[in-house]
């Protein structure tokens, strides 16, 4: 392979977009995605993910694929052909039964496979469990390609880190484990990292350990909010100020400031499935992997029945009640809906007879639709409620004067404990 890196980033959602704008700035990139509505999009020079501000986007962008550095995107399979390095950065969600569902890996590895050369270097930054890149997507890569592995083409795996709507923690900001398919190939991927991540790297000795890494960062990250969930539920039934209790504890210099809400998004929310169905498969049924991820989904249900309780104590009538969700997405200040828990709190408010707004000034109400079938509006409802629930904290529904959403005898119900006191009732 020549010393130029030409870069291919198959996928151009919230992290294949951030990363191929920050390897615009020192390489030739093209950005690849079958989403043509995307892509027109991102040549208009407009993110709709808010991940990449339209003027960072917008110096960066190229009218047409070019050696030079500048990101160039497109639609267009035969565009990529003339790269040597391809990162695949595709979405990895599991299916209704909570299995996963490597479908999008292997489409974009058959999409890679039609166009890749000998020297080739093919790197995966989707969340998998452990051996996933080698033997799942490596396979589809030999077969499409007439290749063989480790001898005409390479892998190479990096687990994205982004963090949707953070513009703290960008993705030069943040360390990247990097890995290679042999030790040479290891370190060429960590050098071409290297070269744009000011927060460094860390070269794992093989892609598994990589790919291990990745599955319990998130995996982590679950149980924890599951154990302080748990005890949401327990200090509710005692009468004591969950948010106080973990204030006082977290006065001690270990103790892990975390917060009890619901888990939603492709990250958190999903990771775990991944690593217990791998352990599965090697005869082991993880207790305690599977046990937080069943506190966390049980979680919307029992927001939505802490709520009701509320509106019965002040003596509103509960079937017909008129609710306003302020916010669907499935974190704050960022537009994403996918697998946001929001909507299991909506369904159980539901059954129980209430009508329920749904108000969110990010979220796009077609996307909404076509997710859950849930209508959605952008625009501030104009009339007054029997509750306010503050199901995501956008910056917006911070600023708001929430009285002035409530009748004379509405309740409001803070999900995410960022209200202060002024609440009748918060996680």
């Amino acid at each position: 392979m020549g010393l130029s890196k030409k870069i291919a980033i198959v996928g151009l959602g919230y992290v294949g977009l951030p990363l191929a704008r920050l390897f615009a700035t020192k390489h030739s990139v093209i950005g690849f995605d079958i989403n043509t509505s995307r892509i027109a999009s991102l040549k208009s020079g407009t993110d709709t993910t808010f991940e990449v501000d339209d003027e960072t986007l917008q110096k960066v962008l190229l009218d047409s694929p070019s050696d030079s550095n500048g990101l160039y995107c497109t639609s267009d399979l035969n565009d990529i052909a003339t790269c040597n390095y391809y990162i695949i950065t595709v979405p990895t969600p599991v299916d209704k039964n909570n299995r996963p569902d490597l479908t999008p890996l292997y489409k974009s590895s058959e999409t890679v496979g039609s166009v890749l050369k000998k020297g080739d270097i093919v790197i995966y930054e989707s969340t998998v469990y452990p051996g996933v890149t080698e033997e799942e997507c490596v396979p589809v890569l030999e077969r499409i390609s007439g290749l063989k592995f480790n001898v005409d083409f390479f892998a190479g795996y990096s687990p994205e880190r982004i963090n949707p709507g953070d513009k703290e923690h960008t993705v030069e900001k943040i360390l990247k484990v990097t890995s290679g398919s042999t030790p040479e190939i290891g370190q060429k991927v960590d050098d071409l990292y290297q070269s744009v991540i000011t927060a460094g790297t860390h070269l794992a000795p093989t892609i598994k350990v990589a790919e291990a890494a990745k599955v319990i960062e998130n995996s982590q990250r679950d149980i924890n909010i599951a154990f302080v969930n748990e005890l949401a539920k327990i200090f509710n039934l005692m009468n004591i100020d969950t948010q106080a209790v973990l204030k006082a504890a977290g006065t001690k210099w270990n103790f892990l400031p975390f917060k009890p809400g619901l888990v939603g998004g492709h990250c958190i929310g999903v990771d775990p499935y991944y690593l217990a169905q791998r352990a599965q498969e090697f005869g082991y049924h993880p207790e305690i992997i599977l046990a937080g991820r069943r506190l966390n989904d049980s979680m919307g249900d029992y927001v939505a029945s802490q709520i009701v309780k509320l509106m019965i104590k002040k003596g509103i009538s509960v079937n017909g009640a008129s609710l306003l969700m302020l916010g669907i997405t499935f974190k704050e200040n960022c537009p994403d809906v996918r697998n946001t828990k929001i909507v299991d709190v909506i369904a159980a408010l539901k059954d129980y007879g209430i009508t329920v707004t749904i108000y969110d000034p990010l979220a796009n109400p077609n996307e909404v639709k076509h997710e859950y079938g849930l209508e959605t509006t952008t625009s501030m409802p104009n009339v007054k409620f029997d509750a306010v629930v503050l199901g995501v904290s956008h910056s917006a529904f911070l600023k708001m004067d929430l009285s002035q959403l409530q009748n004379s005898n509405s309740i409001i119900y803070d999900v995410k404990g960022v209200l202060g006191d002024k609440v009748d009732g918060r996680l």
